[in-house]
């Protein structure tokens, strides 16, 4: 039987402030959901290194086993996910001492081909088994949302859906992230969340206070419950 560590909730939070993988804008940005924001998560530079990101997937892997969710596939967003998903993928299948054809190493294309058959159009290497979807940032949801959508097409069993950090907003609709694939019937689980970072960050990088003010006001505006940083 395969053997992973603990996953540590605080550990994994100090990864994330050693690599400022969370940090602050002095002025608002505008988000890929178009809402604007004070603060960013951008998990790239642990993605782009080849020892951080095996670090990044032990972590993942971790955590998996943590939610005991047993997936024959982990598929990653494309393409803010892929390269993450491939090497958690390749890990946890050599830890199940995996023979030939058990396990698939499979990616989303980013944007699909117009013709083919199904899996060829969407995939490169189509998923199969119980697959668990990850995403790295999650805001709105609707980009892991319409992943999930195409893997549903698919016929391929979705089992869960886990971000490497919920930004914990609340959608146009009022429902957070949680709730809205509840409605798909996939359970989502994040691996860190702003909640408890923000708060982290702010002591560690100390930003001026009407950086924090302005996140507050997010959070007024778009969380799942107001935080206080000051």
């Amino acid at each position: 039987m395969a053997m992973f560590e603990l996953f540590d909730q605080d550990e994994f939070n100090d990864f994330i402030l050693e690599n400022k993988v969370i940090g602050f804008y002095d002025e608002p940005v505008t988000l890929k959901s178009g809402r604007t924001s004070h603060w960013y998560v951008n998990w790239r530079k642990p993605s782009e290194d080849v020892v951080l990101i095996d670090e990044l997937s032990d972590y993942v892997t971790n955590f998996i086993d943590h939610h005991d969710l047993k997936p024959h596939t982990i598929y990653g967003v494309p393409e803010g996910a892929t390269k993450l998903a491939l090497i958690a993928q390749y890990n946890w299948a050599v830890a199940q001492r995996c023979k030939v054809g058990e396990y698939v190493l499979s990616m989303g294309r980013g944007k699909p081909k117009d013709h083919g058959k199904l899996e060829d159009r969407f995939f490169l290497g189509m998923p199969k088994g119980r697959t668990v979807v990850i995403e790295d940032v999650t805001t709105t949801g609707n980009s892991l949302l319409g992943t999930i959508d195409q893997l549903v097409q698919a016929k391929v069993h979705v089992v869960a859906a886990i971000g490497l950090t919920n930004r914990n907003e609340r959608r146009d609709d009022g429902s957070t992230v949680e709730e809205a694939l509840k409605r798909e019937g996939i359970p989502y689980v994040a691996m860190s969340n702003g909640c408890e970072l923000l708060p982290l960050a702010a002591k560690k990088y100390k930003p001026v206070a009407y950086i924090l003010k302005g996140i507050e006001r997010e959070f007024e505006q778009y969380g799942e419950a107001p935080l206080q940083l000051r």
